[in-house]
């Protein structure tokens, strides 16, 4: 919702804030005093073109800022944290726009610059502006789908569809990579399989060579193992190496020692050093044990030539695919993986053709749905536009809204009928389009968005040829036509919109009962979203919440005089505008004046009477 809309040098006027509220808002005055120039400014900050003849004259650059309250979850909040900005500490973005009288205009979001297109991105899930300079992106084939998707509320629809779509696009890539192999590509192939090949005949294990080297160490060095061992058994427990063996080792003096020190019946620290030596006599124990076992290992030196050649093999694949054997591992499991991907043998070609198959036909099915979820939402939206229609002042307008499915060409031999051939154009434009994307698959009458043709068709009094929407009626019968649109959209989505809807012209034509109900329609809107309505009737203005007026004011500025060059100075009358909100009888006034140019006590009581029942 805009909070807030402040201008600063813009054509006319020289400084205005303007701050609205929710519900209706409307914006009054005699023509020419500069009305436009407040839906500029909301073109400005909407990231539209800058005009730097719009500055006002006696001013350097001209400047205009809006203040959205939006949610933190909101579409416009995502897009605001993309450019690193975030909500103020009230939940609002401070959108601005400066655009100097010479050079470039500056976008600043939250008082960082950025560009335009942010501005503009962010303005499309904020503000709507139906006038007539606004009104050709509803002619937009896009628009009119994504409108028409959003008053069908069919996302699951759609979600299904865009499943089934990106999966088949998937299978079209890997067999279009198939397909368009070069010879390095195949050569890459040849190289895979035969390293694969190559490694499982060695068909290595984890943690393999380090054991095997482990294992070829001791052999070597059995010798002087079992010397080694030998000798050091002796020293510590002789009777591992000789039963026979004369005198005590290292263990059993110690044993000697501690049965001594135990013999002696004194005070002192003998019992200490008895218990130092039983744990002294544990750890040689475990030491003996030790090694009495490594003597038990019947290493076979004949095993060694054998174990050189199992090394030696691991040792050629971590050299190529190492550097561990574990890599060599990855590699291979890796290399199968990518194996599939390049396999392009007919057996690999067909088995994707038919998983293509399948999955065309799946988002066919998806499309089908789609599509008759499309057509039951535009045979809806028809008829209630066009019902709303006849109530602003355009009897006998109506809006057809046609979803038409994309068909594939006719079979050879089949009568061209105009049907047949608009398909058949209908299908090779397609095909262009996906060439251009880079969609070098048949698809059929598929796209992105599923196989919907949509367009609004808009007929503006009876007898009336059916005309694309844009291209048949007035400014104010398209912002007419375009607030019959939103009022079904709010109708069926039931909840409050934070969008805000700008309309300008849309009372053009229109005057007496039709007018009534045209306010009527903007009140209705208003209690789904927040509106904003330019209008030159007391009928229409008299249904808003809240009211501001654009007048001329007249004052004056002291300037230099051009003749006789004597430097004097004179005063000369300026005419700005100005922008005040009205309330109470200062609005009572401004209707009276809407009504009948014065403020005669008429058109004073026709005022008060016209508010009154606007407000029922």
């Amino acid at each position: 919702m805009l909070n807030e809309l402040e201008i600063s040098a813009l054509g006319p006027i020289g400084h205005a804030r303007l701050a609205f509220s929710p519900g209706m808002t409307a914006i009054t005055g005699e023509t020419g005093a500069g009305k436009s120039m407040l839906l500029n400014a909301v073109r400005l900050i909407s990231g539209g073109s800058a005009d730097s003849g719009q500055v006002s004259a006696q001013a350097g650059e001209a400047w205009a800022q809006g203040v959205f309250a939006v949610s933190p979850d909101s579409a416009a909040a995502a897009v605001a944290q993309d450019t690193g900005s975030s909500l103020s500490e009230d939940g609002e973005l401070f959108l601005s726009r400066t655009v100097p009288s010479s050079g470039r205009s500056r976008a600043v979001l939250c008082g960082h610059s950025v560009p335009r297109s942010v501005l503009a991105d962010l303005s499309a899930q904020l503000v709507t502006i139906h006038g007539q300079a606004d009104q050709l992106r509803i002619a937009s084939s896009v628009r009119q789908r994504e409108f028409l998707d959003m008053v069908a509320g069919d996302e699951q629809e759609r979600g299904a569809y865009r499943a089934a779509w990106d999966e088949l696009r998937a299978l079209d890539e890997r067999l279009s990579a198939l397909k368009s192999q070069e010879a390095s590509v195949r050569q890459r192939a040849d190289y895979l399989r035969e390293s694969i090949e190559r490694i499982n005949a060695v068909d290595p294990h984890p943690g393999e060579d380090e054991d095997l080297k482990a294992k070829r160490s001791r052999i070597e060095n059995a010798a002087d193992i079992t010397r080694g061992v030998g000798q050091a058994l002796a020293a510590l427990d002789s009777s591992q190496i000789d039963v026979d063996a004369e005198g005590p080792g290292a263990a059993g003096l110690i044993e000697q020692a501690q049965q001594s020190l135990r013999a002696i019946h004194a005070s002192g620290p003998f019992e200490e050093a008895a218990d130092r030596l039983v744990s002294i006599t544990t750890d040689i124990a475990d030491v003996v044990f030790t090694l009495s076992s490594q003597l038990d290992a019947d290493e076979d030196v004949d095993d060694l030539d054998s174990l050189n050649a199992r090394i030696h093999e691991l040792g050629e694949l971590t050299r190529r695919w190492g550097p561990s054997v574990e890599d060599v591992i990855a590699w291979r499991d890796q290399a199968v993986l990518d194996m599939e991907d390049m396999d392009a043998s007919p057996e690999k070609l067909e088995e994707l053709e038919a998983r293509r198959g399948t999955a065309y036909r799946k988002a066919l099915q998806a499309a089908e749905a789609l599509s008759r979820a499309r057509s039951a939402a535009a045979k809806q939206l028809s008829k209630t536009v066009s019902e709303e229609l006849g109530s602003l002042a355009m009897a006998g307008a109506r809006l057809d809204i046609q979803v038409t499915q994309r068909a594939a060409v006719a079979h050879a031999g089949a009568p061209a009928t105009k049907t047949t051939r608009d398909s058949a154009a209908a299908h090779r434009s397609l095909a262009t389009r996906q060439t251009q994307h880079g969609q070098d698959s048949d698809t059929g009458p598929l796209d992105a968005h599923g196989r919907d043709d949509i367009e609004f068709l808009f007929t503006p009094f009876p007898g009336s040829a059916q005309l694309p929407m844009g291209k048949s009626a007035s400014g104010g019968e398209l912002s007419r036509l375009m607030l019959a649109l939103e009022l079904a959209a709010a109708d069926k989505r039931g909840d409050r919109s934070e969008m805000t809807f700008i309309f300008d012209e849309v009372d053009a034509g229109v005057g007496g009962k039709a007018a009534v109900e045209l306010g009527r329609r903007l009140a209705r809107l208003a209690r789904h979203a927040q509106v904003i309505v330019v209008t030159h009737l007391a009928q229409v203005a008299s249904w808003a919440d809240a009211q501001f007026v654009v007048a001329k004011e007249i004052g004056t500025a002291d300037i230099a005089e051009g003749s006789g060059g004597t430097g004097d100075r004179g005063a000369t009358p300026v005419v700005a505008t100005g922008v005040s909100a009205v309330h109470g009888e200062a609005r009572v006034r401004e209707i009276a004046r809407m009504l009948s140019g014065s403020e005669s006590a008429a058109s004073l009581n026709h005022a008060r009477e016209l508010l009154a029942s606007s407000d029922q």
